[in-house]
C-alpha cells in the first residue's frame, strides 16, 4: 500500500482507513475471480456472452482478479477530435489508442466503430474490443445533448468485438427513445454473444438548482444505474458521485428519508457505495469514469477514484483523457498506478 499512500499524501488515511456503516459490506457481491460463475452463470445470458465476459475479466494486468480497467477513447466525437487529441496529436492515429491499451495492460479498449474497425484485423485477437455504438454528435449548431446510433450491432460483432457500449442521458427529454434503442441493441448484442456496458449519465438543466450541480449526486446517479441494470447491462459506467440530495433539490420523482439518514453519508466511499447498491448490490459491476485531464493533479485524482471505487464495492475504472492527453509512457504509468490499487490486496472493502 505504500505507493498508493504516497500518491494520496495527506489524504491517505481519509480514504484508506474509512469504514462504512451504511450498507453492510457482507451484503455486497464484491468482485472476485469467480464473478462469471457466481453471478452470470445462473442468469439468462447465453454461453457465448459468458465467454465474452470472461475474456474481458481475464485479460491484462488485472486478469482473473474480478476487477477491470478499460481505456475509453471516444472523445473524438463527444468532445471533438481537436479538443481531445491536440494535447497529444499521436492519438489522431487510431492505432496508437489501441497500442496504449495493450502496452498498459488494460482489460479492454473502448472506442468508436471507425477507430476499432480500421485496426480490427491486427488487434481484435490481442485485446478485447468494446465498440461504442452511440454518441452525442457535437457539430450541429446549436449544440444539443442527444445520443444517436453510429452503426449496427452486427458490424461490431463482425470486427471481433467482445462487448458493446452505449450511453443513455437519463433525465433528458430524449431518454425514453434512447432507452428503447439501447435496450433493443443490447438484446441483439447478447444474442450474438457480446457483453454490454452502459454509460448511465444524467442530463437535464433542471438538475442544477441554486448554483449546485446535482448531475453527479449519489441519489440521481444511483437511480440512473438502477435503470441501466433494468435493461440488462452487464457492466455500468458512472461518474463518481460528488454530492447528494438531487431528488430533494429538484423536488421531482420519489425518494425516501432513509436514503440520506442511513444509506449514505457525505464520505465519497459511501456515496459510491449507494451507486453500487443500485447495481443489484454489485451483481452488475460498477466502473467509475476517470474524468477530464487537469494536468499535474491527474495521477492523484485517478488513484483516489480507484480507491473509492474499490473500497465501495465497485469493479474498476474506465479512464481515458488523464492517460492519452499526456506523453505515451506517462499515460502507461498512470494507468498502471490505477491498476496497482486493484492488485493491492491490503486495500479492502470499507
Amino acid at each position: 500500500m505504500s505507493k498508493t499512500s504516497d500518491i494520496l499524501g495527506k489524504e491517505a488515511a481519509y480514504y484508506l482507513d474509512f469504514q462504512s456503516k451504511t450498507f453492510d459490506k457482507k451484503t455486497l457481491h464484491a468482485p472476485s475471480k469467480n464473478h462469471v460463475n457466481e453471478i452470470w452463470q445462473q442468469s439468462n445470458r447465453n454461453g457465448q456472452t459468458l465467454r465474452s465476459m470472461q475474456q474481458l475479466l481475464g485479460t491484462g494486468r488485472l486478469a482473473d482478479t474480478g476487477y477491470i480497467g478499460i481505456l475509453p477513447v471516444d472523445q473524438g466525437i463527444e468532445h471533438a477530435a481537436g479538443a481531445s487529441f491536440a494535447p497529444n496529436p499521436i492519438y489522431f492515429d487510431p492505432e496508437n489508442i489501441v497500442k496504449l491499451a495493450v502496452e498498459s495492460g488494460c482489460n479492454a479498449v473502448a472506442s468508436t466503430y471507425g477507430v476499432l474497425g480500421i485496426v480490427a484485423r491486427k488487434y481484435a485477437h490481442k485485446i478485447p474490443f468494446v465498440v461504442k455504438i452511440n454518441h452525442n454528435e457535437f457539430l450541429s449548431y446549436p449544440n444539443k445533448y442527444d445520443q444517436i446510433m453510429f452503426g449496427t450491432i452486427k458490424d461490431a460483432w463482425n470486427m471481433g468485438a467482445v462487448a458493446v457500449g452505449a450511453t443513455i442521458y437519463f433525465g433528458s427529454p430524449e431518454s425514453p427513445r434512447q432507452i428503447v434503442e439501447v435496450a433493443k441493441a443490447f438484446e441483439m448484442a447478447h444474442e450474438l454473444g457480446m457483453a454490454t456496458i452502459l454509460w448511465c449519465y444524467t442530463r437535464n438543466n433542471a438538475f442544477k438548482v441554486d448554483g449546485v450541480d446535482y448531475h453527479t449526486s449519489a441519489d440521481l446517479t444511483g437511480q440512473a444505474n438502477h435503470l441501466g441494470v433494468t435493461i440488462q447491462a452487464d457492466i455500468i459506467k458512472q461518474k463518481m458521485a460528488t454530492n447528494n440530495g438531487g431528488y430533494l433539490a429538484t423536488k421531482h420523482g420519489k425518494t425516501h428519508p432513509k436514503v440520506y439518514s442511513e444509506l449514505t453519508t457525505d464520505h465519497p466511499i459511501d456515496l459510491c457505495r449507494y451507486q453500487v447498491a443500485n447495481c443489484y448490490m454489485g451483481r452488475v459491476g460498477l466502473i467509475n469514469s476517470g474524468g477530464e485531464s487537469k494536468g499535474a493533479s491527474d495521477l492523484q485524482e485517478a488513484v483516489v477514484t480507484a480507491v473509492v471505487n474499490k473500497r465501495a464495492g465497485g469493479m474498476g475504472l474506465i479512464l481515458g483523457r488523464k492517460a492519452f492527453q499526456r506523453p505515451f509512457k506517462e499515460g502507461v504509468g498512470l494507468l498502471n498506478a490505477v491498476q496497482d490499487v486493484y492488485l493491492d490486496k491490503s486495500i479492502k472493502l470499507a
